[in-house]
C-alpha cells in the first residue's frame, strides 16, 4: 500500500510540478531538521529511562544503555512489521538481560497503555478544536460503514475468543494463561509502582518532544513555516495515526501530511515536499541508530 502509494503521488505531479518539489528540497533549511533529531534523541532516552521504573517495580535491572539499545531497535523493526518493534524490545532484554519475556513485555504494554491515553487525548483536542476544518476531509476518507460492518465481526470474534479462553481446559490454554497472567502483571505495574510520578512526567516529555520536533520542521521549508497551530495540531495528529497504524508510516505519511497541509493552503508540491523530508530524516535516524544498537548490543553485553 505505502509503495502504491509513493507511485499514486509521484504520478499526480506534471514534470514542471516535479521539478518545483526537487527545488523545494535543495532550497530547505536542515538546520531545523537536526534541531528536531536532536529533540527526537532525547526523546529515545527519556524512554529508556523511563522503562527503568517498570522494570524496577518487577524485580528486575537493566542497564541503561541496554534499555536505549532495546528502545532503538523497536524503532527500527517497527519499520518493517507494524508494531513488532514492542516484541523485539522484550526479547533484547531476555536475550541480554535475562529478563523473562512475559514481564518485560507486560512493561512495554503497562507503556503503550500511557501513550494510547496521551495519543487519544491529542486527537480529541484537536478534532474538537478543528473540528469544521476536518469535518469534510473525515467524511470523505474515513469509510463509516466498512469499519462498523469490520468492526462488529471482529467484535464477534473477539467475544468468541475471550469464551474460549475463560473455560477452555486445553493443557495449551493453561499454558497460555501463566504467560498472560505474566503480561497483565507488568501492565499493572505502572498503576502500583512508588515511582510512577517521574513515569508519568517522563512520559508527558516524551509527547512534549513528538510534538516540539514536528512543529520546529515547519520552518525548513518557507510554504510551511506560516501555518497557524491549528494546522500544525492537525497534521501531528493526522501524521501519528498514520506511523502508528501503518510500518513507520511508509508511503502514508507524506502523502496524508501533504492532503492535511493543503486543507489550510499549503501548496500541495510543497506540502508532499515537506513530508517526504521530515519522514526521510526520521527514518534514516531510526536506521541508523537501530542498526547501531544491533552492533553494540553483542559487543557490550554478550548474548545470554
Amino acid at each position: 500500500m505505502g509503495v502504491f502509494l509513493i507511485i499514486y503521488s509521484y504520478n499526480q505531479f506534471t514534470p514542471q510540478q516535479r521539478e518545483e518539489m526537487a527545488g523545494y528540497f535543495k532550497d530547505a533549511d536542515y538546520t531545523y531538521i537536526i534541531i528536531s533529531l536532536f529533540l527526537a534523541l532525547t526523546g529515545y532516552i527519556s524512554r529508556a529511562y523511563r522503562w527503568k521504573y517498570t522494570l524496577a517495580h518487577m524485580g528486575y535491572q537493566s542497564p541503561f544503555a541496554a534499555n536505549f539499545f532495546a528502545v532503538s531497535i523497536g524503532y527500527f523493526l517497527n519499520l518493517t512489521i507494524p508494531r513488532s518493534g514492542e516484541v523485539s524490545r522484550a526479547l533484547v532484554l531476555k536475550n541480554y538481560q535475562d529478563v523473562p519475556f512475559d514481564k518485560g513485555f507486560g512493561t512495554i504494554i503497562s507503556e503503550r497503555v500511557v501513550d494510547l491515553i496521551l495519543l487519544t487525548l491529542c486527537v480529541t483536542g484537536t478534532v474538537i478544536i478543528q473540528f469544521d476544518t476536518l469535518k469534510t476531509y473525515l467524511t470523505e476518507v474515513v469509510p463509516v460503514e466498512k469499519l462498523l460492518f469490520y468492526g462488529s465481526i471482529a467484535g464477534i470474534f473477539f467475544i468468541g475468543a475471550i469464551l474460549f479462553y475463560m473455560y477452555s481446559r486445553l493443557s495449551w490454554v493453561a499454558k497460555l494463561k501463566i504467560k498472560v497472567n505474566g503480561l497483565v502483571e507488568g501492565s499493572l505495574s505502572v498503576f502500583k509502582m512508588p515511582n510512577k510520578w517521574p513515569f508519568l512526567l517522563h512520559s508527558l516529555y516524551i509527547w512534549a518532544t513528538y510534538v516540539a520536533m514536528f512543529y520546529i520542521t515547519i520552518y525548513a521549508l518557507p510554504q510551511t513555516a506560516d501555518v497557524s497551530l491549528g494546522a500544525v495540531a492537525t497534521a501531528f495528529v493526522i501524521g501519528s495515526l498514520a506511523v502508528t497504524f501503518t510500518n513507520g508510516g511508509f508511503g502514508v505519511y507524506p502523502f496524508v501530511l501533504a492532503t492535511i497541509l493543503e486543507l489550510y493552503g499549503v501548496p500541495l508540491q510543497a506540502g508532499t515536499a515537506f513530508g517526504w523530508i521530515v519522514w526521510t530524516s526520521q527514518i534514516v535516524f531510526i536506521i541508523f541508530l537501530g542498526g547501531l544498537s544491533f552492533l553494540a548490543l553483542p559487543l557490550l553485553y554478550g548474548k545470554k
